[in-house]
């Protein structure tokens, strides 16, 4: 009875966003990491034979299931917390001056969280399922050239600029929820806060730029 009422309280949901918070920052870093080897500029061979390994391996391959479980228990997480907080002040105060209080993209974490989830649905579209779809015809044999595919699918200014737009909307995200997830934890001390900060602040500028990087890079010519 009392896990069921922590589970429904504002406490109990700001900690599943937590965890799966910091269990998404390390699939970032794994992602963002085996993406980067197309800097190798070496026709693709490097982020092929890494790309290879992180989809045909089994035990990353059930990691696949954990982490889609992680995506959705995030975003429902969200989801409801957004809701509680709404219900909580169904009428604004008179005098509200939340500029004073925190910061913009703090307040707007629900929308930069569904800007990014337009950005997965539009990534996955274009890597993880036709790569899985791929696989599923051959009974697992057989992969799409990914490095092929990022050539051909950011020749679209376009997509480019979504894919920069997408990045952009994960840095403010990161900007606020890296710091928060230690403090909804209780991890926050006063002797590792400003490391906790400076930290943050760091992965939420240099993964978001790797990854918009990637993209701007094929564009223009610079990986071939």
């Amino acid at each position: 009875m009392a896990q069921s009422v922590i589970f429904k309280s504002s406490i109990g949901k700001k900690a599943i966003m937590a965890v799966t918070g910091l269990f998404l920052i390390t699939f970032l870093i794994v992602h963002c990491t085996i993406n980067a080897m197309i800097f190798y500029n070496d026709g693709g061979a490097t982020f092929t034979k890494y790309a290879h390994f992180m989809g045909t391996n089994p035990i990353i391959r059930l990691m696949e299931i954990v982490l889609i479980a992680g995506f959705l228990i995030h975003i429902v997480d969200g989801l409801l917390l957004w809701k509680q907080n709404r219900d909580a002040r169904p009428v604004k105060y008179a005098v509200n001056n939340p500029q004073a209080n925190s910061k913009w993209y703090s307040r707007s974490m629900g929308l930069l969280g569904t800007l990014i989830l337009i950005f997965l649905i539009i990534h996955t579209a274009h890597f993880w399922i036709p790569n899985r779809w791929q696989q599923g015809l051959t009974n697992w044999e057989n992969e799409i050239d990914l490095y092929a595919r990022m050539l051909e699918v950011f020749q679209n200014p376009w997509v480019v600029l979504i894919y920069v737009a997408g990045c952009v909307s994960l840095f403010w995200h990161l900007l606020h929820g890296f710091k928060s997830a230690f403090q909804s934890l209780g991890l926050n001390h006063a002797k590792y806060n400003r490391l906790i900060e400076i930290s943050g602040i760091a992965f939420s500028i240099l993964v978001p730029f790797l990854f918009a990087l990637m993209p701007v890079s094929i564009y223009f010519g610079w990986i071939k």
